[in-house]
């Protein structure tokens, strides 16, 4: 096992540099797969949580996916379908970090890239921020294309670019609370709830069942709190999970409640790139029963 996932470790590092191109998106992820599970994928009867994950992204193609997944261009796109008081407001955006208005910047902000994932970085005293390092490595994520580590095709053709967001913070919490709708064919039927992940402490996942029931299972490596606060508008992020997911198989709708107001954060198609870690394992099994992919 320890040598498999070295093997895993290696052979996804060289995809995600674009080494592999040569391997086709299927071959490539037959062989992730087993070097992960050390066992073949079951594509033509998908069973799990992230069988049927995998399946998705290599069958599952629809012209509007990759908008949805690119920050910027969702935003427009949530804005048209519930309301411009969900979005978090843009401060600027461009496609060099040496055009990044510094000076012009309030004292707190947040830089993302619009093309992938785990490209943030968190700002909250201008005056600390290194900017020779932080153009650095915001020029090194314009140069990354998350497609080739996963092969998650939404992403394969989006145009890098910069967003800088107002930066949030919930006075109770002093953090994000990350609320992460699981929805399967417009229903949403799993919470993830994220708390701690900014901090020295471990980081937080407890899923919740649509009625704010715990489900008592984690995310490996994770904690969790079983009797979490259900926030105070869980039920209009309900419907806003409901109406963003419609005319989708599965779709992960991030939500955040800051202050009494409900937030749009991102749209999600292929949850942790079809690897999630789930204990007991058998819920990867519950969570794929809830993927029809009878039609």
């Amino acid at each position: 096992m320890k040598i498999r996932k070295f093997a895993f470790r290696i052979f996804r590092g060289l995809g995600s540099r674009g080494f592999l191109k040569f391997l086709s998106s299927e071959t490539y992820i037959r062989i992730l797969w087993y070097l992960r599970y050390g066992r073949k994928i079951d594509l033509k009867n998908p069973k799990t949580f992230n069988e049927k994950t995998q399946w998705l992204k290599l069958y599952d193609h629809n012209e509007l996916y990759p908008t949805l997944v690119d920050k910027s261009l969702a935003k427009k796109y949530i804005a048209d379908k519930i309301g411009e008081e969900y979005i978090i407001k843009t401060i600027w955006e461009g496609t060099s970090p040496y055009d990044i208005p510094y000076d012009d910047l309030p004292n707190k902000f947040v830089i993302k890239c619009t093309h992938g994932s785990h490209c943030n970085i968190i700002c909250k005293d201008k005056s600390t921020l290194d900017k020779n390092k932080t153009n650095k490595t915001i020029k090194k994520w314009l140069k990354t294309n998350w497609f080739w580590y996963g092969r998650e095709w939404v992403y394969k053709d989006l145009k890098p670019r910069i967003m800088i967001e107002e930066y949030m913070e919930d006075y109770k919490y002093k953090e994000l609370v990350d609320y992460k709708f699981y929805c399967f064919n417009g229903i949403p039927k799993v919470i993830d709830v994220c708390t701690q992940r900014y901090s020295k402490k471990v980081m937080c996942e407890t899923y919740m069942d649509e009625n704010w029931n715990y489900l008592g299972f984690v995310t490996v490596g994770n904690g969790s709190i079983p009797d979490i606060e259900k926030p105070k508008n869980f039920d209009l992020m309900k419907e806003i999970a409901i109406s963003l997911s419609q005319g989708f198989k599965f779709i992960r709708v991030d939500l955040y409640e800051i202050n009494g107001k409900v937030y749009f954060g991102e749209l999600t198609f292929y949850s942790a790139s079809g690897f999630e870690e789930l204990e007991p394992e058998e819920w990867n099994r519950k969570m794929g029963d809830m993927i029809d992919l009878s039609n």
